[in-house]
């Protein structure tokens, strides 16, 4: 609690002396204290809830002029303001008759973890979950995340969450425009603005017509702006009202600002889907592939002879061990036997229970094997055969976190490494003799020496002590160095770390990350389509199954130099650095299925549009790259339309409409749509 007002009391002063909050005439307009201590305060009993009165209290002391929110915390006392966070919040109801409905968090996709598939949130529910919430009441929605990122250097917790955070953002990790999701939503905010003033200020009625389809009118003195629903997840509805039909497909909103024309719909995406590629990297003079240097991470005197720098006669949780100082830390004993020992036999083992969240055993400076658990359990038993010595075996263990644990009850004390025990097992015909280890003397080393060194640094005094010849492969606990050139152009780069095992990446002494291509995501992907009918969670719409977790790693501009740059990989389970290259991040083109009556927006975002694949008015089919005309089309022809709008441009806007594109053999009652496949 004191660190906790320390902190909060330091934030809100440095907030208070730029004169931010918006009772100082700033920008702020709302403060939170906590975040989603509701979700783990039970197992903390009484003094949980004194801990949330003491948390109110003490924010609300410090008079910061702005209201003060507590996300996901039912119990919020006045006058805290309780909010939602989630994939939908339409539903949520604040604790207080008198406080705003607001929404925290909007989870625009979900994070990825090592082993685990890709997440993917369609456009269509997260804007279905938007206007659901404005039409239910709702005063304030936050995206999270709108822009993903990366987690460089050690940043990722979890733990087992990866270096991308890209989160299915409208925003990328890349800083690219994740289209359509970034589009339909822009759309989304522009309708919702349109009927700011009844949203604001009406008053609000809402019709249930049944089998989830609703109406919600806000009226003032100017008019009224509407709301039709249908969270039915596999049936389209009609809804007449004021003597017209409208169409609202399952599981969507349709927005009316004057009640009576449909200027947006959640479900009818009029944004372009952009097709991102990774390109070959074109720098002046770059060789065709990546020429290394390597040197081998010196285990002497760790996993060879046991030397650390403390020791204690027992088990040390990593996470005190080491104290956030390094992803790694070894464990090191050592063990006297006499063939007279009862335990010594021909058949050995040395059993170890981990918990952190990969081991690697050494027995007499020889890897005996490795280990690591799967995302979710982090507890395992590793059992390996070993052959010790008559005399003195020195057991050395090296364990490797992959984050910290940084959420639930108690997470704190959740613990990492070795917790235990380590087992000694001799098998001598029927009888099995176990000699603990737990308690004997252990030696304790934080971290590696390549990285006590700082080989990936240029500055390091052990920069030049590289080897060029018999360059290894496959081999673990090995440094890699190489040049390159940097990229042409201001595309975003990412790196290809394909053939690596596990281990850190430094460009320009810049730390890119923990990288792991070794780990494959695990199966369970659909083939079918993504329905974006029906409640969404993180194991709807996956992919990538059966493939890395993560293959490619964020570059940014800035780490990167004009002339030559410095590559550094530490390999820490061996790998092959021969397909590893750069590569730009670009725009290939440009594909739309947009509705009637609309406009299409098309851009390759800061090049030309080349050409136009694809186009044709009326009813075409297929999706991006796989267009066709359908059993109806426009009498003049779309695809000389477009080019003459579209091409040699950035980007042009379409008028999706027989004005435009003239008429068609169209069934009266088909909702006509132009497909549009646009190269960059």
């Amino acid at each position: 609690m004191n660190e906790m007002q320390n902190f909060t009391t330091l934030i809100v002063d440095m907030v208070k002396k730029e004169n931010l909050f918006a009772s100082q005439g700033g920008p702020v307009i709302l403060a939170q204290i906590e975040n989603e201590y509701g979700n783990v305060m039970t197992p903390y009993g009484e003094a949980g809830k004194a801990y949330v009165n003491w948390c109110a209290s003490m924010a609300d002391s410090l008079k910061v002029g702005v209201p003060w929110i507590m996300c996901q915390q039912a119990d919020a006392p006045e006058p805290m303001i309780n909010t939602c966070n989630g994939w939908y919040c339409d539903q949520f109801t604040p604790n207080n008759p008198n406080s705003p409905k607001m929404w925290t968090e909007n989870w625009t996709g979900w994070f990825k973890s090592w082993g685990g598939k890709d997440p993917h949130r369609t456009s269509e529910d997260l804007a279905f979950s938007v206007a659901r919430f404005y039409q239910l009441g709702g005063t304030f929605q936050n995206y999270y995340m709108y822009h993903g990122g990366t987690n460089f250097d050690r940043m990722a917790g979890g733990p087992y969450i990866t270096t991308s955070y890209d989160y299915d953002a409208p925003l990328d990790e890349y800083g690219n425009l994740n289209q359509p999701k970034y589009g339909h939503l822009k759309q989304l905010h522009d309708a919702l603005m349109s009927i700011e003033k009844p949203l604001v200020s009406g008053d609000v009625n809402t019709t249930d017509l049944g089998n989830s389809v609703s109406i919600t009118k806000y009226t003032t003195k100017e008019g009224s702006a509407c709301f039709f629903s249908n969270a039915n997840v596999t049936t389209d509805a009609t809804v007449s009202y004021n003597g017209k039909d409208f169409k609202v497909p399952a599981w969507s909103v349709s927005i009316l600002p004057d009640c009576q024309t449909e200027v947006y719909n959640t479900a009818k995406v009029n944004t372009q889907t952009s097709v991102m590629v990774k390109k070959e990297n074109k720098a002046e003079e770059e060789p065709a592939a990546l020429q290394w240097v390597w040197r081998p991470e010196n285990l002497d005197a760790t996993a060879r002879l046991g030397k650390g720098q403390v020791s204690a006669n027992m088990l040390l949780d990593q996470k005190a061990a080491a104290n956030d100082a390094s992803d790694y830390l070894w464990y090191m004993t050592s063990v006297h036997l006499k063939k007279a020992d009862r335990i010594w036999s021909n058949d050995m083992t040395l059993r170890i229970n981990g918990s952190g969240h990969v081991l690697h055993a050494f027995v007499n400076g020889e890897h005996i094997g490795s280990q690591w658990a799967s995302y979710g359990i982090f507890t395992y038993f590793m059992e390996r055969q070993v052959k010790l010595k008559p005399g003195k075996n020195i057991i050395s263990l090296l364990s490797a976190t992959v984050g910290y644990q940084n959420y639930g009850p108690f997470f704190d004390m959740i613990q990492s490494g070795i917790p235990g025990p380590v087992e000694l097992i001799g098998r001598n015909g029927d009888e099995t003799l176990i000699k603990d280890l737990s308690s004997h003397k252990w030696s304790y080393e934080i971290g590696l020496h390549g990285f006590e060194n700082r080989l990936f640094s240029s500055g390091s005094r052990f920069a030049a002590k590289w080897q060029s010849e018999n360059l290894p492969v496959n081999k673990m606990m090995t440094w890699y160095k190489t040049t390159f050139k940097a990229p042409l152009g201001t595309d975003p780069v990412a790196l290809d770390l394909q053939g690596l095992g596990k281990g850190v990446a430094w460009v320009n002494g810049h730390n890119l990350g923990r990288y792991w291509p070794s780990f494959i995501a695990e199966e369970g992907c659909s083939l079918d389509p993504c329905d974006y009918r029906g409640a969404y969670d993180n194991k709807k719409c996956v992919s990538n199954c059966g493939h890395p977790t993560q293959r490619w790693y964020h570059v940014p501009r800035s780490f990167i130099n004009d002339g030559d740059n410095t590559l550094v990989l530490f390999e820490e389970f061996g790998g092959n650095p021969s397909l590893v290259n750069f590569k730009t991040i670009t725009m290939e083109k440009a594909c739309a299925h947009a509705y009637d009556n609309h406009r299409l927006e098309l851009s390759c975002q800061g090049r030309q549009i080349s050409g136009i694949a694809f186009a044709s008015y009326g009813n075409p089919l297929g999706t991006c790259g796989s267009f066709t005309t359908g059993e109806c089309k426009s009498q003049n022809d779309a695809l000389k339309i477009v080019e003459n709008l579209c091409v040699g441009k950035e980007s042009c806007s379409i008028d999706v409409s027989e004005a435009t594109f003239g008429a068609t053999d169209c069934a009266a009652d088909l909702v006509k749509r132009l497909a549009v496949e646009a190269l960059c």
